[in-house]
């Protein structure tokens, strides 16, 4: 059994280790009772901070979600200029992806996708990227089409890390 810990790092606990599994088997894959035997908790302890699988799965695509536009959107603050500002924005990402397969692995799975209330919630988190990019394209467009190409650049990184994470390839994004 896990010693006792106060209610915040219990469940930044669970989270943390839910990732792991959630990331290895899948939503559909992982019951409550394997997170429980993964943290060193009985199931009721989950109950106590999530109330359900679903909901725990949820606050992990939120958790890992925020925590990977915090980065980029740190990074990207220190730029000097729109080129500077896309470059470190990106590299932060791929730094993300090389550090953190699990959390790769779990936002942007096919487990996630396959779900439409989890499939939303990380496509709000790709526009927010998308969001993110498109001032910074320096080229004659139209708003739309500027959004669309941002777009299709955040899916390109996506598509790219897809393929370094399942290869196993170790990349330095710097």
């Amino acid at each position: 059994m896990s010693p006792r810990l106060p209610a915040n790092a219990r469940r930044e606990q669970i989270l943390d280790v839910a990732l792991v599994v959630f990331a290895t088997n899948g939503f559909h894959g992982a019951s409550m009772n394997d997170v429980a035997d993964a943290v060193g908790v009985t199931k009721p302890v989950l109950y106590q901070h999530f109330d359900s699988k679903r909901d725990l799965y949820q606050a992990l695509i939120d958790e890992v979600g925020n925590r990977l536009l915090a980065n980029i959107a740190k990074a990207a603050a220190e730029a000097t200029d729109g080129k500077s500002q896309t470059e470190l924005g990106f590299r932060a990402y791929f730094r993300w992806v090389s550090d953190d397969h699990d959390g790769f692995r779990f936002l942007f799975g096919s487990g996630t996708r396959r779900d439409d209330e989890f499939n939303a919630a990380v496509q709000r988190i790709t526009a927010e990227a998308a969001k993110a990019v498109a001032p910074l394209i320096a080229v004659d467009i139209d708003e739309r089409h500027r959004t669309t190409l941002a777009h299709a650049l955040v899916g390109l990184a996506e598509g790219a890390s897809r393929l370094l994470v399942e290869r196993g390839d170790e990349f330095d994004p710097d």
